[in-house]
């Protein structure tokens, strides 16, 4: 008899992952790069299994949805205009001793307090090195986004960074597709793609590396709809993942409090799966309002308003759309399907036998 495991053993898991042809650790011949992993055989038939099942739900079954495929590369001023030069930071803390780096509000959260909560300043003061107790240095700001340079002159007229997500290919985009496809608002663009952040401390596997897949779409409404729509998306992206066999009892939906909202966030879900180390995030749902169009507009010069020619007379018809955001995790979803098809039965000898019930 299978006997399901709800809290699969990560271990065993990593093992498994290799010896079946899963997921292999990057470089392995070299002795590996921290956090990098490549899919094997079955892996990269599972994961393309998980985007084709997105983009058949979130494009092909809707007629209010189409694609693009953005670059990774591209104009420094994308990011300014975003805000992620100035805002896109974790607080890092160094160990005096060791030089172990961590970030200040996962060492905090580890203590149970919210680096946001009033008890923070206090409990901030008590925080010594996990790894080997010694006094942390004061927090600096660490931008996430990994630099380059274009072109064979590295000064920084040539500076670029590797995307940090996929949505800003979308929003420039926004015109174009608007204009080719005389699609009608509302109406999404969906993008899947690779994105890149130099997090601080990268780990549990798959979930959380360096170099990850996004698949995510952004709906334009207009203003005044938007929590309707929002409302919308977090029920269908939901029952997604219990569609495709999560067990419900192994995700949860939770809304982001005011002071852990995004720069660019009017509201925020998060779908939530049970993982081996505890409730984290497969996917956010976000009401981006219309901060991403208004500040490429500022910043570029160029009109990114839309006309409304079924605008009811005396309403304005031309406005800035807002925005719904699914924004999910390939590599966070395909991880969640694993480990909840993941289940452990008898074998002949009186041992146990791992099994994953499905074809990739």
């Amino acid at each position: 008899m299978v006997r399901y495991m709800p809290y699969a053993d990560m271990d065993k898991i990593l093992s498994l992952s290799k010896r079946r042809g899963f997921v292999f650790q990057s470089s392995e011949i070299y002795g590996g790069l921290g956090s990098t992993w490549d899919y094997g055989p079955l892996g990269v038939e599972l994961k393309r299994n998980v985007k084709e099942a997105w983009w058949q739900a979130v494009v092909y079954d809707r007629d209010d949805m189409v694609g693009l495929d953005a670059a990774i590369l591209m104009h420094p001023q994308v990011w300014v205009a975003s805000g992620h030069v100035e805002n896109f930071s974790d607080p890092l803390v160094e160990c005096k001793e060791c030089n172990s780096r961590f970030r200040q509000d996962h060492l905090l959260e580890a203590t149970g307090v919210d680096s946001e909560s009033p008890e923070a300043p206090a409990a901030l003061k008590d925080l010594v090195c996990p790894d080997c107790g010694g006094e942390l240095t004061e927090p600096r700001r660490f931008n996430l986004m990994f630099k380059t340079f274009m072109g064979p002159v590295e000064d920084t007229a040539n500076e670029v960074f590797l995307r940090p997500e996929t949505a800003q290919g979308i929003f420039v985009n926004f015109k174009n597709v608007l204009d080719s496809s005389r699609k009608k608002l509302p109406f999404g663009i969906a993008q899947i793609g690779k994105s890149f952040r130099n997090e601080i401390t990268p780990g549990n596997f798959t979930f959380r590396t360096r170099e990850f897949e996004q698949m995510e779409g952004e709906f334009f409404v207009k203003p005044g709809t938007d929590e309707e729509w929002l409302d919308q998306w977090v029920k269908s992206r939901f029952q997604w993942y219990i569609d495709y066999g999560i067990r419900p009892e192994n995700l949860r939906l939770r809304e982001h409090g005011s002071d852990e909202l995004a720069h660019y966030a009017k509201a925020c879900y998060d779908v939530e799966y049970r993982f081996p180390w505890g409730w984290a995030e497969l996917e956010g749902i976000a009401n981006r309002a219309d901060y991403d169009l208004r500040q490429h507009q500022q910043v570029s010069g160029q009109d990114l308003t839309y006309f409304d020619d079924a605008a009811p007379e005396g309403e304005e018809p031309r406005y800035l759309p807002y925005v719904i955001e699914p924004s999910g995790g390939v590599d966070r979803a395909t991880l969640a399907f694993w480990l909840d098809a993941y289940d452990e039965e008898p074998d002949g000898d009186g041992g146990e036998g791992r099994v994953f019930p499905y074809s990739p």
